[in-house]
């Protein structure tokens, strides 16, 4: 809804204002299927607020409210405003930072963008447009198809025009099923009201200057322009075939670019191409593109690193308004409850007992109200908020309060720097008993090496990066390593694990994968295998679901050497299985096993590189002393385009469930409903 208000908004500010200024909207068939507001409606709801100008307070809450704009004490996303004395908040659903618009009587004095999480300003502004949500409020009768709206001189260019109009049929008729099924809610509206029928949009684009792509055309008349190009030919990761191909096409004069959206990507190219002696001589461009050509015309290539190597194109969205990592945000201040625990560093522990409008020299500001012990107050003004932070504490347990003035809190702190110099005191020397044990230094990178890890379908995140620098280095030191990476879940921590494992198997070293249930040592097998398809490298597991004879014959090839990687639950540290040199242990949710398994593991890891991976760290201090995890990964970053797990805590109740359920089923995803008693599996069942 805010993109859509964007582009509509932008098409309106560029009509016919200035001719070297042109706007390009990239789209897509369903989109342009759905109808939208007209210019003179979105003319009439767009608001502007102008420095100098007089503005009345009265008439921005009607306007406010009118256009569907909800009245909050704080903003934080878009159709949000707020209002507090003579200053307005406002997030449009055109921009992505919120406007703070400031008074004196009734003109305005200033206009700022700012961060909505930390209130920090972010820009001046002289003016200030409010776009309200442009599909809410276009009336069903006053909507026009999106080509409408665009200026007359619009070049409209197409890839596939009967596929894009067969796509808009299926919409429509989507549509159409379901206002039936809804006749008795909907029974003022007609799909046609709210989309363009196929025909509709063929007429209107006759309006404009049309550029068809490919064979097939729907309009004719005009000029056929053909391009003596193709596409970037498939290498299939075989890059002798590649440096010849390059080497060949410079010989024929042709330019050889090669472009990457990371400059590591075109690193391991030159480094391939060094281990294979390839003279091989190509400008590197740092800049992604969708796909590779061969200009012929031109004697131009330009190959792409994505291509190349076979990996997904990463594609960016928009990062609209975005979270600060403050201490606590106004949002987190707004889910508070009157009676919760906060932390002051300044004053300790006391309870959240609301917001109150305070006097500051005259004027009226809103501050945070704390409670501390024996009554006291504390007021923290709106711009102190990085010095509180929500209290965390063990479940169901009250903390004890801190008095204010007392020096209490100020003793605990230095005690806690005490103890935790004294925890890392004790961790040094563990640390340095073990960096005396002499380990396996593994080798500097080969090609191959180089190449799985140009081959991973997704691009790297900044901290993937760091974590197998990181762990690269631990296995090339003659030290044993022993690391923890701590990531949450489908953010990498696997393919760190296959790097490592590639890396130890390549060097004449085996390696155990080590899971906490079965399900998990299928799937680990399987994604290794499928990742090391295409490299001399063998994997294969146990677990209870393979019969004695599998099991026997796994171990006979294992004590042989013939299986580099195994992966297996609990039973890998049993007595019968022998390795014939193993050089790597990785261990997935280590806290998942038992005393006995960590026993055996110890005896294991005295001197071997052990690679420890979890979702769910437990506090730091404890994390080191349970598992003796010296070294720490952390990758806090998301793959791109992830949307955030979202879990709510909810009373058990059949309509939260079904709705849930026929949502994810609408959606086209799956559901796990997991249930705590055997005994009734099948009523549950029964009622879903």
């Amino acid at each position: 809804v805010a993109m859509r208000a964007e582009v509509l908004n932008a098409l309106q500010q560029y009509a016919g204002h200035d001719d070297s200024k042109f706007v390009a909207v990239i789209t897509y068939p369903e989109a342009i299927a759905e109808k939208v507001i007209t210019h003179k409606d979105l003319q009439s709801a767009t608001f502007e607020i102008v420095q100098g100008n007089n503005l009345d307070l009265e008439f921005v809450d009607e306007w406010m409210q009118e256009y569907g704009f909800e009245k909050v004490d704080y903003v934080y996303e878009p159709g949000q405003y707020a209002m507090r004395g003579g200053i307005i908040d406002i997030f449009s659903f055109s921009y992505d930072h919120p406007y703070r618009i400031e008074l004196f009587g009734e003109e305005v004095e200033s206009i700022r963008k700012f961060e909505p999480a930390s209130q920090l300003s972010i820009t001046k502004m002289t003016k200030a447009t409010i776009v309200p949500n442009v599909t809410k409020h276009a009336s069903a009768e006053a909507r026009v198809s999106f080509i409408e709206f665009m200026p007359e001189d619009t070049v409209v260019w197409l890839k596939d025009v009967d596929g894009a109009l067969s796509k808009m049929e299926t919409e429509l008729e989507k549509t159409q099923r379901q206002f039936e099924k809804l006749s008795g809610v909907l029974s003022n509206q007609k799909p046609e009201e709210l989309y363009v029928t196929k025909h509709e949009l063929q007429r209107q684009l006759e309006t404009h200057a049309v550029v068809e792509f490919g064979l097939q055309r729907k309009f004719h008349g005009g000029e056929t322009v053909v391009f003596d190009m193709e596409p970037q030919p498939a290498f299939n990761k075989n890059f002798d075939m590649l440096g010849t191909n390059l080497s060949n096409n410079r010989k024929a004069g042709y330019t050889n670019i090669i472009a990457a959206g990371q400059p590591k990507q075109i690193e391991r190219l030159y480094q391939i191409f060094d281990d294979k002696d390839h003279a091989v001589n190509f400008t590197p461009i740092t800049a992604e593109f969708s796909e590779g050509f061969v200009d012929k015309e031109n004697k131009l290539l330009l190959y792409t690193d994505h291509q190349i190597f076979e990996r997904y194109h990463r594609f960016r969205l928009k990062e609209g308004f975005k979270k600060s990592k403050e201490a606590i945000t106004i949002k987190e201040i707004m889910a508070l409850q009157p009676g919760d625990y906060v932390v002051h560093i300044d004053h300790g522990v006391g309870q959240f007992a609301g917001l109150q409008k305070i006097d500051v020299n005259g004027k009226e500001q809103e501050a945070i109200r704390l409670t501390y012990k024996g009554g006291d107050i504390l007021y923290v003004s709106i711009h102190s908020l990085h010095r509180i932070s929500k209290y965390v504490g063990k479940d169901g347990a009250a903390p004890s309060m801190d008095k204010l003035g007392s020096n209490a809190w100020q003793t605990l702190k230095r005690k806690t720097k005490t103890k935790v110099k004294e925890i890392a005191f004790d961790l040094i020397k563990l640390y340095a008993k073990r960096k005396a044990t002499k380990g396996f230094a593994y080798h500097p990178d080969t090609y191959m090496q180089v190449e799985l890890e140009a081959s991973f379908m997704y691009e790297d995140t900044p901290d993937q990066l760091k974590a197998t620098q990181a762990v690269k280095e631990d296995m090339e030191s003659p030290a044993p390593m022993d690391r923890l990476v701590c990531g949450d879940v489908g953010f990498g921590k696997t393919e760190i694990a296959m790097r490592a494992a590639f890396k130890a198997a390549t060097d004449g070293k085996q390696v155990a994968v080590l899971v906490p249930t079965t399900i998990l040592s299928l799937q680990h097998y399987k994604s290794f295998s499928a990742r090391f398809r295409e490299f001399p490298v063998k994997v294969d597991y146990m677990n209870r679901f393979k019969t004695t004879k599998q099991i026997n014959d796994t171990l006979k090839k294992l004590e042989k050497g013939e299986i580099d990687i195994l992966v297996g639950t609990h039973g890998l540290v049993g007595q019968k299985v022998k390795f014939k040199d193993l050089g790597l242990l990785i261990i997935d949710e280590e806290q998942k096993f038992g005393v006995a398994v960590k026993d055996k593991l110890k005896t294991l890891r005295a001197n071997i590189d052990t690679l420890t991976l979890t979702a769910t760290p437990i506090p730091r201090t404890l994390q080191f002393s349970m598992m003796g995890a010296r070294d720490l990964s952390i990758i806090q970053t998301a793959p791109p385009n992830r949307h955030p797990i979202q879990t709510e805590l909810r009373p058990f109740n059949e309509e939260v469930v079904r709705d849930a359920v026929s949502y994810e089923i609408q959606r086209g995803g799956q559901i796990f409903f997991v249930h705590n008693r055997v005994q009734n599996l099948k009523e549950v069942a029964g009622m879903i």
